[in-house]
């Protein structure tokens, strides 16, 4: 999933944070040290979970894109560092819970939280969010999403078909029994008009 929406949904939603959201930075730098004053956001994408395909012939496959925010909060006087940390975690569920981070995703869902650590200085605050899609199209005109999607696209239209029958009996009788003569009993042809 993309993280400039959820950047730029952030940025305008949360008025506590004001500005002070950013892309992904590791857990070492913000327990020791953050560029942004706190409290502060970061953003980092942690995984994708896909389900078994929906159907036996294509890939209808359902993907759960996770991805997390920290939060990090002047823990000088804790009282107030936690009463904050309530406020932005509704803050935060109220921009994104039900938000579409793109025209493929549904709206994005809850999936819990939890203190990664505090000290006497700053606490830090983790709270994970997931977005679901489907990977393979819906529509014949739409570009293809999977390696069997491609190949069907590559293959000819269907426009009609032939059949020719030989029908094993009444089989001649000085050929091998039982088989197909040789002849054909009957043809007919259907063709396709979309």
């Amino acid at each position: 999933m993309k993280i400039t929406p959820i950047l730029t949904q952030l940025r305008a939603q949360c008025p506590t944070l004001a500005n002070r959201i950013a892309a992904g930075i590791d857990l070492a730098t913000l327990q020791a040290n953050t560029p942004l004053t706190t409290p502060c956001a970061y953003i980092v994408p942690l995984a994708d979970v896909a389900s078994k395909s929906l159907a036996q012939n294509l890939a209808l496959q359902p993907i759960r894109d996770s991805f997390e925010v920290t939060l990090v909060l002047d823990t000088t006087d804790a009282t107030k560092a936690l009463d904050l940390l309530h406020d932005l975690r509704a803050e935060l569920w109220r921009a994104l819970v039900g938000f579409k981070p793109g025209a493929d995703y549904d709206a994005i869902e809850y999936d819990g939280g939890e203190l990664l650590s505090i000290n006497a200085s700053r606490a830090l605050y983790r709270l994970r969010f997931f977005a679901e899609f489907q990977l393979g199209r819906n529509l014949p005109n739409q570009p293809a999403e999977s390696w069997h999607e491609r190949e069907l696209d590559g293959l000819s239209s269907f426009a009609g078909v032939t059949v020719r029958v030989d029908a094993i009996d009444p089989a001649d009788p000085n050929l091998k029994r039982p088989g197909p003569d040789g002849r054909l009993e009957m043809t007919f042809s259907g063709d396709v008009t979309p």
